[in-house]
């Protein structure tokens, strides 16, 4: 089990910058409408809506709103979205991959062609970055949720392969096919003391691109500019800075 991860904590804290609250609420929502309209309105039935809902009540969604946006999937929206991976190569040779649900392929795929292009970045086909990248679940915690020693008995004990804890809270990893698992093992080992803030795949780096100076600050506005694209869900990137160069990043 390793400690603490700088690129956990930069990601964390990139996401907590850059997502106001109403567009991570749609995002959310939108996941949810997708996942209804695909594998029906009954978590317990379609894993993808329970962890959509899982993540939407991790960043206080209200009840109200997931409801909404389960029926608005079976009422007919969320028809004809498809999942669609993009990957390319940013400032400064980061890797980076862009996850994107869409109901018009041409439209996504041109405004993350065109952010990449205006902002230092290159598109490229699949595959030509995912391989320096692993697919692995990843659950997170809140820092409350216990000890760094607490949350790794917790996690080897639900079947995890990794934990990483930081002041910003747990970040919990699984191996793709078991994320469910160990996520349902760790909800039960909590009960009502405190509930998950997401559970989802993601792609993590295998190494990290040290980047800086201007390459660092055209990277980080094009992670932005991606991040905010409509039928972007996800955005994720080998990049490595400095405390110093995030700390300048963010003008402190």
């Amino acid at each position: 089990m390793a400690g603490h991860s700088k690129w956990a904590n930069i990601q964390h804290r990139k996401g907590a910058q850059d997502k106001k609250r109403a567009v991570l609420f749609a995002r959310l929502s939108k996941e949810i409408t997708v996942a209804s309209k695909m594998g029906g309105p009954d978590p317990n039935m379609n894993p993808r809506l329970r962890l959509a809902i899982q993540n939407a009540k991790g960043a206080s969604v209200p009840k109200d709103n997931i409801q909404r946006a389960i029926d608005k999937g079976q009422g007919g929206g969320g028809a004809d979205f498809v999942d669609i991976r993009y990957e390319g190569m940013g400032p400064g040779g980061v890797g980076i991959i862009v996850e994107a649900s869409t109901d018009n392929k041409n439209r996504a795929a041109t405004d993350v062609r065109t952010a990449f292009s205006k902002n230092g970045g290159n598109l490229g086909t699949t595959g030509s970055v995912s391989f320096g990248f692993d697919q692995v679940g990843e659950i997170e915690y809140p820092p409350e949720a216990g000890s760094e020693d607490e949350i790794m008995e917790a996690a080897i004990m639900a079947g995890a392969q990794d934990v990483e804890s930081s002041e910003e809270g747990h970040f919990i990893y699984t191996a793709r096919e078991d994320l469910q698992t160990v996520a349902d093992a760790l909800a039960e080992h909590f009960g009502d003391k405190v509930e998950s803030k997401s559970t989802k795949l993601i792609w993590k780096p295998q190494n990290m691109v040290p980047v800086e100076g201007d390459a660092a600050e055209t990277l980080m506005k094009l992670l932005d500019v991606l991040d905010e694209l409509d039928d972007v869900s996800s955005v994720y990137d080998n990049s490595e800075l400095s405390e110093e160069e995030m700390a300048r990043l963010a003008g402190e």
